[in-house]
């Protein structure tokens, strides 16, 4: 069969040239029984445009488990590790989360209480709402009338000993409707973002390297992040900003005496640019949350120092210095035209790339709405590659 593709249907609010090459519908192959060339298309496909949606899909979760598997045939748990958590119940991602028990690769997440799934007897699930994450909340009275906000921009990875999963499956079984919804972003630009209810958002990492002027360019291509051991735990007394865009810097955070036995060769450190490796593009990909210190090294050789950010290099260990930075580099990023929200139909399937975008939960359900999805990711085989000598010789 051959695949046939579409755009994403952007929303009015999207910028139509910078999403131009966003997403694409894909149809004409059946993502549970794809030929060896059928995929090798499909991978090609994630990597050049980000994001796939499959519409109208049955798919178990064997067939998930193996067709995420297949972006990186070497990796076989999940991306947080098979028990989930850390094997704790103070990580944030606990409530979030429910195993298929004969398929543990493959989580059952949404709200509502499911009954007799896939060898759950009963699942009770509940949607994160930004109340439980975010120093301060929309009133009741708000968010009656439809207001919302975005509640955790995130890459899918365990963020300690584990890589970074490549590709997210995400299949949607049962799906709410109601009426749209309307996120604001609460941080004094007045910015709003009207959404289908219980959306989830993506961002493309590429355009929030694009759009960073030269200065932070610079500094992005130069710079590596340094995640907190046990990252989930190490943040979950600490507060999150109205974006959702990273922690607010109260002195909240567990203290790493508190944490689980953790190992310094465990703890993981990642470019804060990572290059495609199909396409070669450069997308900014950090998860602003769990990022605990930055590492800037010099800019090379001979070129031109003014007006450079730390242009000799630098190790920053103040933890407001180092979310100032990052949310000044990805709070553009996360522009209203920028954000794709996903409409969600019952059997959608999407695929996106975990290397290549950010995305957020977004919205609130009652106790009786019942939303349900399978989600798989797998820890990786390998860490991202960051920029060559080459970017690093444009950019820095």
């Amino acid at each position: 069969m051959t695949i046939k593709l579409e755009p994403f249907p952007l929303p009015p609010t999207a910028n139509a040239e910078k999403l131009s090459e966003f997403g694409r519908v894909v149809s004409g192959v059946n993502p549970a029984t794809l030929s060896k060339d059928e995929f090798t298309e499909l991978e090609k496909l994630l990597y050049q445009h980000s994001a796939l949606l499959f519409r109208n899909v049955d798919l178990s979760p064997e067939d998930q488990y193996a067709l995420t598997k297949a972006f990186d045939p070497a990796s076989e748990s999940y991306g947080h590790g098979n028990n989930k958590t850390g094997n704790t119940k103070k990580s944030i991602l606990h409530p979030d989360l429910k195993t298929i028990p004969r398929v543990p690769q493959v989580q059952l997440i949404g709200n509502g209480i499911v009954y007799n799934h896939e060898g759950l007897d009963e699942a009770k699930l509940k949607h994160p709402h930004h109340r439980t994450f975010h120093k301060t909340a929309i009133s009741e009275e708000d968010e009656a009338k439809g207001f919302t906000r975005f509640y955790r921009w995130h890459i899918d990875a365990a963020l300690y000993d584990l890589s970074p999963p490549k590709a997210t499956t995400l299949y949607a079984l049962n799906v709410p409707q109601g009426p749209p919804q309307i996120v604001r972003y609460d941080d004094g630009t007045g910015a709003e973002l009207p959404v289908p209810l219980g959306t989830t958002v993506f961002i493309s990492g590429i355009n929030t390297f694009n759009i960073l002027p030269p200065r932070l360019k610079s500094l992005a291509i130069r710079s590596r992040v340094r995640y907190a051991p046990h990252p989930y735990i190490w943040m979950a007394p600490a507060r999150a900003l109205p974006t959702g865009l990273g922690i607010e810097s109260e002195g909240l955070e567990l203290p790493l005496s508190e944490l689980p036995e953790w190992e310094e060769v465990r703890i993981k450190t990642f470019p804060m640019v990572w290059k495609n490796p199909i396409t070669g593009a450069l997308h900014f990909q950090v998860h602003p949350c769990g990022v605990s210190e930055i590492f800037v090294d010099a800019i090379p050789g001979s070129k031109s120092k003014e007006g450079a950010l730390y242009p000799d290099g630098a190790h920053l260990t103040d933890l407001a210095d180092v979310r100032g930075i990052l949310y000044e580099m990805q709070r553009p990023g996360i522009a209203p035209d920028l954000v794709y929200p996903h409409d969600w139909h019952e059997k959608d399937l999407v695929i996106f790339h975990n290397r290549g975008v950010l995305h957020s939960v977004v919205g609130a359900f009652q106790p009786h709405e019942v939303r349900a999805f399978h989600q798989c990711n797998l820890a990786a085989s390998d860490d991202p590659q960051g920029p060559s000598e080459g970017d690093i010789h444009q950019y820095a």
